[in-house]
């Protein structure tokens, strides 16, 4: 639910988003859009057996391409007054940590297949 949560919040506080958007992303509301949207399913997609690894490798990518927008503000932090910079510097280790939840996904749904 954290995922269909998180992606709900895409499209209730979309001017955020696109503010923390860098600056080298083309049509950075529909990309706000587009990952909002990308967390809603995926985070659906975990909860369905069938679609679990599907949909843990797609949150894993995401992930991994968010970096991008959590080193654009850490290395840009003045521009984000409104945050604080521990919790910019902090969102990195979270970032691994919820790639390293998702991967236990793909890891588990492989395990009980191989059984």
């Amino acid at each position: 639910m954290l995922y269909v949560l998180g992606g709900i919040n895409h499209f209730w506080h979309t001017g955020f988003y696109v503010h923390i958007m860098p600056d080298h992303y083309a049509h950075p509301e529909a990309l706000v859009l587009a990952s909002g949207a990308a967390e809603i399913f995926g985070g659906i997609g975990l909860l369905v057996p069938a679609t679990r690894r599907f949909s843990a490798a797609g949150i894993v990518l995401m992930l991994m391409v968010y970096f991008d927008v959590h080193l654009f503000m850490l290395t840009h932090a003045g521009r984000f007054p409104e945050v604080p910079v521990w919790i910019l510097w902090a969102r990195i280790p979270l970032q691994f940590a919820l790639i390293v939840w998702a991967l236990m996904f793909l890891k588990r749904e492989r395990d009980l297949k191989a059984h």
